[in-house]
């Protein structure tokens, strides 16, 4: 079953999705950017849940609960080793891949992904959406059936969107 691709310049911290996707580090720390905005959203129970489940490997995600979000869960895919640390196509691969599956396994109909690796990661937009997009095309669901891109800004949408248009993988 294929699930349905949107994209929304869009608070991933506001959106009605059953599970949210996190670009973290691997040892689960929350200081900025997105990781940054999901950690005050969520409150301290996030945090507490993801000190208790780090460290995870690089390229893996896992949940745990949204707190105070109108999600129910925050999939924490592991793009970077560090905080500031370098993403690479591999990993965003990868990760998108596992926050995917752990979607799935949670039984969540709906999740909304960031742009994995784009921000202090230091990827590049375009090759980013590709990337992602054709993880989401690729990818067998078994319970979702709603994919949204959620971004910021207009270079994001535009990239996401061109690459959810292209139907190539």
């Amino acid at each position: 079953m294929a699930a349905q691709l949107e994209v929304q310049q869009a608070d991933v911290t506001k959106l009605d999705v059953d599970a949210v996707a996190n670009a973290a580090n691997t040892r689960l720390l929350h200081g900025g950017g997105v990781a940054g905005a999901i950690a005050r959203a969520a409150g301290p129970e996030l945090e507490r849940e993801s000190r208790e489940k780090a460290p995870i490997e690089l390229g893996a995600a896992v949940a745990t609960t949204a707190g105070d979000m109108p999600s129910r869960w925050v999939i924490h895919a592991a793009t970077m080793v560090d905080p500031g640390g370098r993403s690479s196509a591999e990993v965003i691969e990868r990760a998108t891949r596992s926050t995917l599956e752990a979607a799935d396994e949670l039984g969540g109909r709906s999740l909304a992904l960031v742009a994995f690796g784009t921000g202090v990661g230091g990827f590049p937009l375009d090759e980013c959406a590709r990337i992602m997009v054709g993880a989401a095309r690729a990818h067998e669901a078994r319970s979702l059936e709603r994919i949204v891109f959620a971004v910021h800004g207009d270079e994001a949408e535009r990239a996401f969107a061109a690459a959810v248009g292209s139907g190539e993988d």
